[in-house]
């Protein structure tokens, strides 16, 4: 889940699409945002569009709404993450057994806190054409702490939870963790099929 206007992202893993996994996942997510989640828009998968998750965001106030069909980039702010922030950490192998499972999401609980504490975004401002030529103007690069503590609506305790939160990360001790348990990880893919594995990039410090 990637919010819009903060660029705030958090990445999890599910057994697989049915509903029951992705709702799991979901709550998860909304447990862990430092702020409100006030709307959801997701893909046209069963694995959102059914009854369970609208009256879940009925009764809790949360509107939501979906892409349009043949319209990918419509979920853009999430697809572009699918190369930022998972294949360049954890390749292209095949994560398939409850063990692996387990290790993408210690993975994605230690790359959420790098990922918006420590990694600026620049977010595209305007875009004009001029004949074949298109010019893009972005702001100033920000991580989204900054962008969510500086936002016009922000409440002052999800201030004080993201600040404190920042004060406690240790990036070198932070680093060793994610690029152990991607180690981990690549070493049990392989394990299964080792002629036909691909390399993971394993690029925890390169932006996005």
């Amino acid at each position: 889940m990637t919010d819009i206007s903060t660029g705030w992202t958090v990445n999890r893993s599910v057994k697989n699409k049915a509903a029951k996994w992705v709702f799991e996942a979901l709550e998860h997510v909304i447990s862990v945002f430092p702020f409100p989640i006030i709307g959801i828009d997701s893909d046209n998968g069963s694995e959102f569009i059914n009854d369970h998750l609208l009256a879940y965001c009925t009764d809790h106030k949360i509107t939501f709404t979906r892409s349009r069909a043949g319209n990918k980039n419509d979920g853009a702010h999430v697809e572009q993450k699918n190369w930022a922030r998972v294949r360049e950490l954890v390749g292209y192998l095949r994560y398939d057994t409850p063990a692996e499972l387990e290790l993408l999401n210690q993975i994605w609980e230690l790359d959420r806190v790098f990922t918006n504490y420590l990694l600026p975004q620049q977010k595209l401002i305007s875009k004009t054409r001029h004949g074949a030529k298109v010019s893009k103007q972005h702001d100033q690069p920000k991580t989204p702490h900054q962008r969510a503590i500086a936002h016009e609506t922000m409440r002052k305790r999800p201030i004080i939870t993201m600040n404190a939160a920042f004060k406690r990360i240790k990036p070198a001790a932070l680093e060793r963790q994610v690029l152990d348990l991607t180690g981990r990880l690549e070493a049990l893919s392989v394990a299964k099929n080792p002629a036909r594995a691909k390399p993971v990039p394993h690029r925890f410090w390169e932006h996005g």
